[in-house]
């Protein structure tokens, strides 16, 4: 796909792995529709976006009204958009037992919600222009295998990787790619802005911060995006740490739930 001028939503654009892909994908020419929740973040970034930016709006993923009005105001400049990366996400680490249901109900608003409302609202008009396209969702490696302490993360990134794959299938006929995108520790800002559940994890929080800074740049992320949109996979690892776990997971799952167990989900990070 030639990028340029092509329309490309990015929610959670703010920062982190959405902020380096919306100006990836500027930067190769495509006219970038934003949104997150944070909106100092989304300041920053339109002023970054420059004449690349075509709609930029405080979006909370999880409000189907929010998400509907975003779609209608990327629609009134676009008849349709050309790739929608769905990467908004929030973290929450904990035992399932120091888990509330108000915790599932903000991390599943969120991690899986967000992005079936992302494809809800952009997926019909994608097949209607009859141009073909691609569409991005950000799982995790713990979307592919699921350590202990990170019970409803995992639990909304495996849903995210089975969501992609199957709409992948529903949507190839009009030739849109679908493509789960599995990350392993990335340095962005997942813990801080996340939540930890039970008092014996969150005392262990100013570490996992630390650990995280040491993970990837998220710019391989958005790298591995830019690569997803024009080879087409249906799921990408990224990052040595998220290759390894996968060829595990697949190879020797035995041996790797007993480091995970051993671990305590220190192996990889929320």
């Amino acid at each position: 796909m030639n990028l340029q001028d092509r329309v490309v939503v990015i929610t959670g654009a703010g920062s982190g792995i959405g902020r380096a892909t919306a100006l990836l994908f500027a930067k190769h020419g495509a006219r970038i529709a934003a949104c997150d929740v944070d909106q100092a973040r989304l300041d920053t970034l339109a002023t970054e976006l420059g004449d690349r930016k075509l709609v930029v709006r405080r979006v909370d993923v999880a409000d189907r009204a929010q998400m509907s009005a975003f779609a209608g105001a990327v629609h009134a400049t676009a008849p349709a958009a050309d790739v929608v990366i769905n990467n908004a996400g929030v973290g929450l680490g904990g035992n399932f037992l120091d888990t509330t249901l108000d915790d599932f109900d903000w991390i599943i608003g969120i991690n899986l919600k967000g992005v079936i409302h992302g494809c809800h609202f952009f997926a019909p008009n994608m097949v209607e222009a009859k141009r073909g396209g691609h569409i991005v969702n950000i799982s995790s490696i713990l979307g592919i295998y699921g350590p202990p302490s990170v019970t409803a993360y995992a639990a909304t990134k495996f849903a995210v990787r089975g969501f992609s794959e199957s709409l992948r299938a529903e949507l190839a006929p009009h030739h849109i790619g679908v493509t789960a995108i599995c990350p392993g520790l990335i340095n962005t800002a997942i813990i801080e802005d996340g939540r930890l559940s039970g008092a014996k994890l969150n005392k262990q929080k100013d570490k996992m911060v630390k650990t995280f800074k040491r993970g990837l740049a998220p710019e391989k992320v958005a790298d591995a995006i830019l690569a997803a949109v024009h080879t087409n996979p249906a799921v990408r690892t990224v990052g040595k740490d998220a290759r390894v776990i996968a060829t595990m997971q697949r190879l020797a799952p035995m041996a790797l739930r007993r480091i995970g167990g051993w671990s305590k989900g220190k192996l990889v990070g929320v």
